[in-house]
């Protein structure tokens, strides 16, 4: 199985990690923090922040490979995560939108040929 195969969900302080043809659970991971979940997958780390926590995942196995407690910084739920190797979802929606925009208007571009 590869990280292709999974889907990642998040409820109630639990990560899961979904089969996506088949919908059967792969693994699930009930040792964070309660509250809502936020995932991004970087790689081959899924990086899950709960209630003020941050965690990273093995996306394979869902077993924890650190925590960061991010103590001082407050509680609730995380705004954005982001990295170099994934995305957001603003992120793959500004993309998408990019990629729409370009192939719109390379139809839309005259072309030209020359004969000689």
């Amino acid at each position: 199985m590869t990280i292709d195969d999974l889907i990642f969900v998040g409820l109630n302080g639990y990560a899961a990690a979904l089969h996506r043809e088949t919908g059967n659970i792969v693994w699930s991971n009930n040792e964070m923090r309660r509250g809502y979940v936020t995932f991004l997958l970087d790689g081959d780390r899924l990086i899950v922040s709960t209630n003020g926590y941050l965690y990273c995942l093995d996306p394979l196995s869902g077993r924890i490979i650190w925590h960061n407690p991010m103590k001082g910084y407050g509680v609730g739920t995380a705004t954005s995560l982001v990295s170099v190797r994934g995305s957001s979802g603003a992120t793959a929606i500004a993309q998408a939108e990019e990629a729409a925009a370009a192939a719109a208007a390379a139809s839309q571009s005259p072309t030209t040929s020359t004969t000689t």
